[in-house]
């Protein structure tokens, strides 16, 4: 039996309140709502089996619940999403009771392991993007997606599902639909742009094989590509490019759009917008990044580093 089925009717009728809020108020993709709606749903039912429910619950029951969790070795970083999510759904809840005490105030956020997100060399980034051979359709369509991931700072899904119809070339900019479906203008580079007008110009008409598809960027059956079809195209490159492959992931051409901006002096609120950052709070990793490359570089190079 799933954890929707053993939740107690007062807290499935408060989840649906909430996710219907949410998804009014910010537009959240499926998956994230799904994820909120999970969440809430496991937690409400490790809840009800201990006689207690969400609606219910104390700072000690879900001190417990998280203890627990803990104990399981479940990663800081799901506890920490999961807190998130009760205090979300929390404060909404006490919107509609003037005399509901929030169980969350003083529930403390487990400690996170500051991971910064790898970025490449600039040396690398050009290693990596010249390695396709672009005398074949495939190897110039390769091209031109590396050399927009990095020009623009896409994230990967972003890339695939771009439609031809988001691309101006006139101006010099790409519509991009980001998380929450929330659009973005994004500026393309005048090199990019160029890999651009080539691909579709030599390449694209190749792989569409007398087809009309509306994605960008083709596959060799004259449909979209996958988000696992861009990264082992990626992955391959790297390793053609002599990259470790421990440091390719797939963010790792965004990770270096925006830690190279940086290092070249871009404004952090500008880097914000580009990367389609919600808040600023998650830009600002990058300006951790930016101090190890300098404090590496000081002591590499310093005489008394």
């Amino acid at each position: 039996m799933s954890a929707a089925t053993e939740i107690a009717e007062s807290d499935r009728a408060a989840i649906d309140a909430f996710i219907e809020r949410v998804w009014s108020l910010d537009g959240l993709a499926d998956l994230t709502l799904a994820a909120y709606r999970g969440d809430l749903e496991h937690c409400a039912a490790w809840l009800r089996a201990r006689g207690s429910s969400l609606v219910d619950a104390t700072h000690e029951n879900l001190s417990r619940y998280l203890g627990e969790r803990g104990q399981k070795k479940i990663k800081a970083r799901s506890n920490a999403r999961l807190l998130t999510v009760l205090r979300r759904f929390y404060s909404d809840y006490a919107r509609t009771r003037s005399d509901f005490d929030d169980p969350t105030l003083l529930l403390d956020a487990p400690k996170l392991p500051r991971n910064l997100p790898k970025a490449l060399s600039e040396r690398e980034i050009e290693a990596l993007i010249t390695a396709p051979n672009i005398e074949t359709p495939l190897g110039l369509r390769d091209r031109t997606m590396l050399e927009l991931m990095y020009a623009s700072g896409l994230r990967v899904s972003e890339l695939v599902t771009l439609p031809i119809a988001a691309l101006n070339l006139r101006q010099g900019v790409l519509r991009v639909t980001g998380k929450g479906g929330k659009d973005r203008l994004v500026p393309v580079g005048e090199n990019a742009l160029d890999w651009i007008t080539r691909y579709l110009k030599e390449a694209r008409p190749q792989l569409a094989k007398g087809r009309a598809p509306d994605s960008l960027f083709l596959s060799n059956r004259a449909a979209g590509m996958t988000r696992q079809m861009a990264w082992m195209m990626v992955r391959k490159h790297a390793l053609a490019a002599g990259i470790p492959a421990k440091k390719i992931s797939p963010h790792v051409l965004r990770h270096s759009f925006a830690t190279h901006l940086l290092n070249h002096g871009a404004d952090l609120r500008a880097l914000q917008m580009l990367l389609g950052h919600s808040t600023l709070s998650t830009t600002q990793i990058y300006t951790l990044i930016a101090k190890e490359n300098l404090k590496r570089l000081h002591a590499e190079h310093h005489p008394r580093g």
